[in-house]
C-alpha cells in the first residue's frame, strides 16, 4: 500500500456522490452478541438479505472474521466475495477507508482517525485499522487524515457541497482541541470539497451523536431527502423542521437552491420486551432496554448502480416510503429490506456499506 504525504486536493482528488458509478460495495459481517441480540443470528440474516439485494446492481464484497466464515459462506449468497478481515463491529460506512477519485479515473482512499464514536466501546483497534488494511489489500494509495470522523457523519454531493450536522462534527468527544475552522479546512483538503452546509442536529436518540446520513442525503446534485414527521409533539419535529430552514435557504457550491424532498419517518419505533432480550451483558455494552426509542429512517438507505436498497421496519409507513423513493429515484430499482435487527443495534442500511467508486472511462478498471 502506498502512504502518501500529500492531501487528495493537492493531488485533484473529490469524494464522488453516491449516486456515481461504484466497481463494489463493501460490508463487514456482524457477529458481536453485545451489539446484535441472540449472538447475532438475526441481525446476520438481515445483513445476508442486504447484500444480495445489493448484488442485484453491483458486486459485494464482505470482510468476515476468522470465526465467523464458514457461518457467514452459509448465510450469504453465493455471489457475494468472502474476504477474511477482522473488525471490531460492522459499521462499516464509519470504519473503512472514504474513497476519492481523480478526473483521470484512478482511486485513492483517506484513512480517518477511528475513536469508537466518542468512546462508545473498547477496544477498536481492530475496526481503526480496517480502512488501511482495505487499502492494502485493493492497492490503493493511502491519505491517512489527522481527523477523527465517521463515514456516516457526511454526505456529499460530489461537486463540492458537504452536508453534516454541528451534533457529531462538533462533538469534543471527536476533536476537542479543534475549532471548526480546523474541522473545516480538512474537510476540504482531504475531500474536496468547497462549502459545507451545517445541519444542527441529527434523528433524534441516534447514539452516533447525530450522523447526517441517518437524517438527510443527496439523491443527485441539487436534491437532498430530508426524515419528517408532521407531529408536531414528536421531539423529531423540530428537528427535522430546522433543518428544512436550514437547507431550504442554503445553496450549493455551484450556486444552486436545493430541492427538498420529505421521507416521512416511521413509528416512532420503540423496543420491545423480546427485542430488549438475548442480548450478551459485557463492560461497555448498550443496554437495549423496552420502550426506549429507536433512531428509525428510511433516509439510511443505500444507493447502488442503478438500484436504492432501503430499510424496512414493518411498520405501516413502509409502502409510503418505498413510494416516495421511486418517485425521488424513477430511474432506478428500489428495494425494502427488513432491518429491524440491524436497527436494534444502532445503525442501519447506510451504516453497514460503503462504495468503492469505479474508475472512469480513462480509468485502468470499468464497474
Amino acid at each position: 500500500m502506498d502512504n502518501l504525504n500529500t492531501t487528495p486536493v493537492e493531488d485533484g482528488y473529490r469524494m464522488p456522490g453516491e449516486f456515481e458509478s461504484h466497481k463494489a460495495c463493501w460490508m463487514v459481517w456482524p457477529e458481536r452478541g453485545d451489539t446484535y441480540r441472540l449472538k447475532a443470528g438475526p441481525a446476520q440474516a438481515a445483513h445476508a438479505q442486504m447484500a444480495k439485494a445489493i448484488l442485484e446492481f453491483e458486486p459485494v464484497n464482505v470482510c468476515v472474521s476468522t470465526a465467523q466464515l464458514e457461518n457467514a459462506k452459509r448465510l450469504l449468497p453465493g455471489r457475494a466475495n468472502i474476504i477474511e478481515m477482522e473488525s471490531d463491529d460492522a459499521w462499516i460506512r464509519d470504519t473503512g477507508p472514504t474513497f476519492v477519485v481523480n478526473t483521470d479515473g484512478d482511486v485513492r482512499g483517506v484513512d480517518w482517525g477511528f475513536n469508537a464514536w466518542g468512546g462508545i466501546f473498547t477496544p477498536f483497534d481492530r475496526d481503526a485499522a480496517l480502512a488501511g488494511n482495505i487499502l492494502a489489500r485493493e492497492g490503493i494509495g493511502r491519505y491517512k487524515a489527522p481527523l477523527i470522523l465517521e463515514g456516516g457523519s457526511i454526505h456529499v454531493d460530489g461537486q463540492g457541497t458537504l452536508i453534516t450536522t454541528e451534533e457529531c462534527l462538533l462533538n469534543p468527544n471527536r476533536n476537542p482541541d479543534l475549532t471548526i475552522g480546523d474541522i473545516a479546512s480538512y474537510l476540504k483538503a482531504y475531500l474536496g470539497i468547497e462549502k459545507i452546509i451545517w445541519l444542527d442536529k441529527g434523528v433524534y436518540m441516534d447514539e452516533t451523536d447525530g450522523h447526517v446520513d441517518n437524517l438527510c442525503a443527496f439523491a443527485r446534485p441539487g436534491e437532498v431527502i430530508l426524515t419528517w414527521t408532521d407531529d408536531r409533539d414528536d421531539p423529531q419535529f423540530e428537528i427535522s423542521r430546522h433543518a428544512h430552514e436550514i437547507l431550504s435557504r442554503a445553496t450549493d457550491a455551484r450556486g444552486r437552491k436545493l430541492t427538498v424532498h420529505k421521507l416521512r419517518q416511521p413509528g416512532p419505533l420503540y423496543i420491545t420486551q423480546e427485542e430488549s432480550l438475548g442480548f450478551d451483558l459485557v463492560e461497555d455494552a448498550k443496554m437495549r432496554k423496552e420502550g426506549d426509542r429507536l433512531a428509525g429512517s428510511y433516509v439510511n438507505f443505500y444507493m447502488a448502480n442503478n438500484g436504492i436498497v432501503m430499510p424496512l421496519f414493518n411498520d405501516p409507513a413502509d409502502r409510503a416510503a418505498v413510494d416516495t423513493m421511486e418517485k425521488i429515484f424513477p430511474d432506478r430499482k428500489v428495494i425494502g429490506v427488513s432491518t429491524r435487527e440491524i436497527l436494534l443495534g444502532g445503525g442501519n442500511i447506510h451504516c453497514m456499506t460503503q462504495q468503492q467508486p469505479a474508475m472512469n472511462q480513462r480509468g485502468r478498471d470499468k464497474p
